[in-house]
């Protein structure tokens, strides 16, 4: 549970970060870390426009860069767009400096007031300065489709046992993500719908 759905004293390190909605309103916030990727991100759109879904994107600076044509189909089809720095760096592990250029290299591609630290590591610093340019998310549910460990199933599983209202969901259009991406995402989606959720995007 620790990582599925961090604690409260994990989520008061960055007190402004949002790591989940309205707890009073039936909704959750679909999000993709890491791409946009080859016949994974296209595959992802084409499953959301089967439901009239949008979702938020967290794109990696340097696969916006390779992979154009993909993230041009985001944009067309109306999705949110998040940064989730150019290189997807750990903050931890870079001099602050360096870790704000590569955001903000990531956002001159992306255009976008939206942030997420990938693994979720920021230095204290580099959030207080990061908190005053974008929104930062966050989550409040982690599927861990990359996970080596886990099965399509047992991340469908994380989905049933983890969500609530308000939940901010974080799946990977990624390689590593692919085969549980595409067994969890179509079968949790129809759940969540069946349970009443709705989708929603950050304004």
């Amino acid at each position: 549970m620790f990582i599925e759905q961090p604690p409260r004293i994990i989520r008061w390190l960055y007190p402004r970060a949002y790591w989940r909605m309205d707890k009073n309103v039936k909704a959750v916030y679909l999000t993709f870390d890491d791409g946009p990727i080859p016949g994974i991100t296209p595959w992802v759109l084409d499953l959301l426009d089967k439901y009239h879904i949008k979702a938020t994107f967290f794109l990696v600076g340097d696969n916006v860069r390779k992979h154009p044509e993909e993230f041009k189909m985001i944009v067309e089809r109306g999705h949110r767009l998040g940064n989730h720095t150019y290189n997807h760096i750990r903050g931890f592990e870079y001099l602050s400096k360096n870790y704000l250029e590569n955001t903000d290299k990531a956002n001159e591609l992306i255009q976008t007031d939206l942030f997420r630290p990938p693994h979720g590591h920021m230095r204290w610093g580099q959030y207080m300065i990061l908190r005053n340019k974008y929104r930062i998310v966050m989550w409040d549910l982690v599927t861990r489709d990359y996970s080596k460990c886990l099965n399509g199933p047992q991340v469908l599983g994380k989905v049933k046992k983890y969500v609530r209202n308000g939940s901010i969901i974080t799946f990977h259009d990624s390689i590593k993500s692919e085969k549980n991406l595409k067994y969890a995402l179509p079968k949790a989606i129809e759940w969540l719908l069946e349970q009443g959720y709705e989708f929603k995007v950050f304004d």
